[in-house]
């Protein structure tokens, strides 16, 4: 293509309103080989820095989210409609992470020494080189964050290809980078579209890619890396379970189950999504969670007294209807909400589904918005039977203060991540990924950070 080619618009679309609000250029496949180029040249560079160097660095950014972190929520509530609150939090836990791995990078990136028979050996992690990361609008700060912190700190550059719907998060992602001292090249946004990625993989420049996204996208990375023969991490979609047993406080876990599902709008990977409770107390429970539901404001995201602000975009929310609608046509008994509310933007309203017949098809479906799902369980190895009847393996609750139930459920459950009296939360202390169709790899601590490292074996006689 020559500099006439034809340039892809990114809209800024206020989901409050439905109002384009800034458009953007993408990059020409001439620019987009710049960066390419760039990425390759400044790795040699950057790889060779002092560790204090790179640490600093994300210092310096974790400060800077810290100085604009109101400024950076309301671009993310006006791009993509999470509460202004939730996105102060989350800005906040980004500059949280930068400051652990720039703490912690020294002990992660020591030299393991090994005893051997005669000689010596030990182990080092290297960097790899660029790492592409495809990231989704829903934490448009924090998902870019988990990867950018240990790979750049460990000396691999970063290129973004954010979601279409937030350029305005990535634009802001790059110019903090750069201000926090980070030379030119070592962080670069792509405005580019999806069906750019697959070429980017397949590039020689580019060493590795992680994704966070749907199963869709994951099939089209995991194919590109594959025949590229790359290492790549996938956190896909999720439809966690929340198992609630007679022994647990039951008005905590019912408070605790309202604001997992609601949370982020009800559009998160690793939120609670179908709540599976014992028929002892599930009556209770099912009334605890419809009233919890019932005081939930939903509106506009820049109050303050909102609790549920608009999903992304209006095909989100066609989507998610169609799936309420089909679940009412399986069987499932509509408790609360379903019905699209009039007025602009792209509010959907908590939503509670019961009685959903086994072997109904939309009882595996992961649904991305506020509804939820409530089934009764025998026991504990009934809850965790119907826990792993569906083809995602995310995160998982349990509340139970019985010792037993509590070690069948951790064991048992087939998710990345066990949560026991609380709810699934990612943390840069620990890893964070599913299994199944959830995807693979890990990303956070120091498992993540391996992810796209060289481990390298060195003998010496």
């Amino acid at each position: 293509m020559n500099g006439t080619e034809a340039r892809r618009k990114f809209n800024s679309v206020n989901p409050t309103t439905g109002e384009v609000f800034a458009s953007f250029d993408g990059l020409t496949d001439a620019e987009l080989e710049v960066k390419l180029a760039t990425a390759h040249r400044v790795f040699h560079q950057w790889r060779k820095e002092p560790l204090e160097v790179r640490t600093s660095m994300l210092l310096r950014l974790a400060g800077l989210f810290e100085a604009q972190v109101d400024k950076l929520a309301t671009v993310m509530t006006a791009e993509m409609g999470k509460t202004f609150a939730q996105a102060r939090g989350e800005v906040l836990k980004s500059a949280m992470t930068c400051r652990w791995y720039a703490e912690h990078a020294p002990a992660l990136m020591a030299e393991d020494l090994v005893a051997m028979p005669s000689g010596s050996a030990s182990i080092r992690y290297l960097p790899l080189g660029p790492v592409l990361a495809v990231m989704p609008w829903n934490f448009p700060i924090w998902q870019v964050v988990r990867f950018l912190a240990p790979a750049l700190v460990c000396g691999n550059v970063g290129l973004l290809k954010h979601a279409s719907n937030v350029p305005q998060c990535a634009i802001a992602l790059e110019r903090l980078v750069r201000e926090a001292g980070a030379p030119e090249g070592v962080f670069q946004n792509l405005l580019i579209a999806a069906s750019k990625v697959a070429g980017i993989i397949l590039d020689d420049r580019v060493a590795a890619v992680t994704l966070t996204g749907s199963e869709n996208a994951g099939i089209s990375v995991a194919t590109a890396a594959g025949k590229a023969l790359k290492p790549a991490v996938l956190e896909l979609g999720g439809s966690d379970p929340f198992i609630i047993l007679p022994s647990a406080d039951l008005e905590l876990a019912t408070r605790a189950a309202v604001n997992a599902r609601m949370t982020n709008n009800g559009q998160s990977c690793v939120c609670a999504k179908r709540f599976i409770v014992h028929e002892a107390i599930y009556d209770r429970f099912q009334e605890l969670f419809l009233a919890g539901v019932a005081k939930l404001k939903l509106g506009d995201p820049m109050d303050a007294a909102t609790d549920v602000g608009p999903l992304s975009g209006d095909s989100a929310r066609t989507d998610l209807h169609g799936q309420v609608e089909s679940a009412i046509a399986q069987g499932a008994a509509l408790l609360a909400g379903g019905a699209v509310p009039a007025g602009p933007g792209f509010y959907y309203p908590p939503t509670v589904l019961a009685n959903i017949p086994e072997g109904a098809p939309i009882r595996r479906e992961e649904f991305f918005g506020p509804v939820a799902m409530l089934f009764r369980a025998k026991d504990i190895t009934d809850a965790v039977r119907i826990a792993n009847d569906i083809p995602f393996g995310l995160g998982s609750a349990c509340w139970s203060n019985d010792a037993a139930e509590v070690e069948e459920f951790i064991r048992d459950t087939e998710a990345g991540c066990a949560a026991v009296n609380t709810v699934t939360a990612s943390d840069p202390r620990v890893p964070f990924g599913g299994i199944k169709k959830s995807g693979y790899g890990r990303e956070l601590s120091y498992h993540g950070m391996r992810e796209f490292m060289n481990v390298k074996t060195v003998l010496r006689g």
